[in-house]
């Protein structure tokens, strides 16, 4: 028997031993889902004992779903509606299979888009774009052996209906001043011990959460993991957080700043590298801050490609609406030890726990692209030994002690396609899809005429 023979012969056994186990549980379907450009959950629902001929043929899907707002309308990216809407075929991963707390008899699991004709991954998916990045560690990352380790937090607003707004909606519980609370007196239906449970239930890796800042506004942190994997638990997480939302008929937005006079949402990123042993090699007890040198030069590659990392890790128009000065937001391209006002910061902790948090990150990002480009320019201030200016001292809105980030989206596609190093590491392919789409975005938002333009001059001009 081929080598060949013999893996589709496993494949198919261990597609088989899947079915049964399904089966026994009394689950009789599978959402396959993937992520979209914009990290939105796509997928199809497969009866379980369709699952073999999904995985041996995959599900089709038109590729153009890559390219289409979150309106419907279909972006004239490149080998989409100029080819015809051709297809993708999305490969389900029964690895991630997890079955659904708030949807009996579901069960949960990634998908990987392919072309059908090469069977290569299509340049657009994000979940490809992260494997191809890790796959240049050992080239970047010189003789450390390294691995990034990634630690997701998120925040969301919940949401209820209200007819009498403009937007048909209210931030849930209304109160303000529950300020890192728990408990009923900023939570009055218990939304999230119940999110907590579910997620738990899930098994994603939740550790924690809290109500935020202001009304309606709560905070979960994962578990740190691997990349790819990290990547695949804030996937699952958003899509989950806004399901068990509907089912709760209410909303849960990861937008950077849905609501005027409340602040934004922002998805910080946690970062260390571990050797070949499982050492982390940000920690050095015998330098300053008790930070290697290894870190200096992630946290300087950071720094250096942070207006590009911007249009990936703040991916929407309404993303600068919610940075600024005292918005605890990041404003400036800076750094500090423990300094919650720098655009990067290193929290306290030593030894295993050394590591960056990046804060540039708002809840829109893709998960995977924000991933991606995070660990991006980590391998490069590794490779170039990029050498991070003095830390950050005292509290962080000083606009001449540092260069400010980006102000709009359109300043921030710039600074991506100008930053050749980044894109070389990202991929042409995907870099040239992303910017048309994003470049779309911005100009179907400068055409449409805004409820604040209306109130501002249509009464007195």
């Amino acid at each position: 028997m081929s080598e060949a023979s013999a893996r589709s012969r496993d494949r198919d056994t261990h597609v088989t031993e899947t079915v049964e186990a399904l089966r026994a549980t009394g689950t009789d379907v599978v959402r396959v889902v993937y992520p979209d450009l914009i990290g939105a959950d796509r997928g199809r629902d497969v009866l379980v004992g369709q699952l073999p001929s999904a995985c041996g043929h995959g599900l089709t899907f038109c590729r153009a779903v890559y390219h289409t707002s979150p309106r419907g309308d279909v972006v004239p990216v490149a080998g989409g509606l100029d080819a015809g809407l051709p297809d993708i075929c999305v490969q389900p991963d029964l690895r991630t299979l997890k079955p659904l707390p708030w949807e009996p008899g579901v069960a949960w699991c990634l998908g990987d888009s392919l072309d059908p004709l090469t069977g290569v991954p299509v340049p657009e998916s994000p979940r490809a774009l992260l494997r191809r990045v890790l796959d240049r560690t050992d080239e970047y990352g010189g003789d450390h052996g390294i691995s990034p380790i990634i630690g997701p937090e998120l925040e969301y607003f919940l949401c209820d209906a209200s007819p009498t707004t403009a937007s048909g909606w209210v931030p849930y519980g209304g109160a303000t001043g529950n300020v890192y609370s728990a408990g009923r007196r900023g939570d009055p239906d218990g939304h999230l011990l119940r999110t907590l449970r579910q997620l738990d239930a899930l098994g994603i890796g939740v550790i924690a959460g809290n109500h935020e800042f202001d009304g309606g506004q709560f905070e979960i942190n994962l578990d740190h993991s691997g990349a790819l994997d990290a990547a695949d638990r804030a996937f699952f997480f958003k899509a989950a957080v806004k399901e068990a939302a509907r089912h709760e008929g209410r909303l849960a937005t990861f937008m950077a700043k849905p609501f005027n006079g409340l602040g934004g949402s922002g998805f910080h990123a946690h970062l260390s590298l571990v050797d070949c042993d499982g050492r982390n090699v940000f920690d050095d007890p015998r330098a300053e801050g008790g930070i290697s040198a290894t870190a200096r030069h992630a946290v300087g590659g950071v720094l250096r490609h942070a207006p590009a990392l911007a249009a990936l890790l703040n991916p929407t128009v309404n993303s600068y609406k919610r940075f600024g000065p005292d918005t605890l937001a990041p404003w400036l391209i800076d750094w500090g030890l423990d300094n919650r006002s720098a655009m990067v910061r290193i929290p306290p902790e030593r030894g295993a726990g050394t590591r960056l948090e990046l804060r540039l990150g708002d809840a829109s990002a893709n998960p995977y692209l924000l991933v991606a480009g995070t660990v991006a320019a980590v391998l490069l201030g590794l490779r170039e030994k990029t050498e991070p200016p003095a830390p950050l001292e005292g509290y962080g809105y000083d606009e001449t002690s540092a260069t400010r980030l980006p102000a709009t989206l359109t300043e921030a596609l710039h600074a991506l396609e100008a930053d050749e190093a980044l894109v070389g590491l990202l991929g042409e392919g995907f870099v040239r899809a992303f910017l048309t789409y994003k470049r779309n975005e911005v100009e179907r938002y400068q055409q449409a005429v805004t409820d604040w333009e209306f109130g501002e001059y249509a009464f007195l001009i």
